[in-house]
């Protein structure tokens, strides 16, 4: 992903905040986007899937130490496809693509939330990792 991506992936990112209907201010997504691109930040990567000329899908990281673990793990902070190209292997895609990133880069260890509510994705990622009875807290 590079500088030339910032307007499609914007449009997949802001897909993304409406699917989990989430407000975050329109003036993140640039400082979002530098960070993503930025090589000296080194704990957020990102990757985009591309039909012909357009961006279709997105996937974030976040790489982090751990205090059960001596290598850091893999965080799948946020995954969207085009609502065009759902049901095509795409998400299943992007998410073996982080996992082949993890794998050379010694992170046994990836994991994610989803809403439950989530059905449709939730097939995917029941045939591809294992769910965790662990509820997620938060103070936002």
């Amino acid at each position: 992903m590079g500088a030339e991506d910032r307007k499609q992936w914007g449009t997949l990112w802001r897909g993304y905040l409406g699917f989990y209907e989430a407000e975050i201010a329109p003036d993140h997504d640039d400082l979002l986007f530098q960070r993503l691109i930025d090589p000296s930040i080194d704990n957020l990567q990102a990757w985009v899937a591309q039909r012909s000329e357009d961006l279709v899908g997105l996937v974030h990281i976040v790489t982090h130490a751990h205090t059960w673990r001596a290598e850091r793990v893999t965080y799948l902070q946020d995954l969207f496809t085009a609502p065009e190209v759902r049901g095509t292997g795409l998400g299943r895609a992007l998410i073996e693509t982080v996992y082949a990133d993890a794998d050379a880069q010694g992170r046994d260890t990836v994991y994610w939330m989803t809403k439950t509510s989530n059905t449709t994705a939730r097939k995917l990622y029941d045939r591809i990792a294992q769910p965790t009875d662990f509820m997620k807290y938060s103070r936002t």
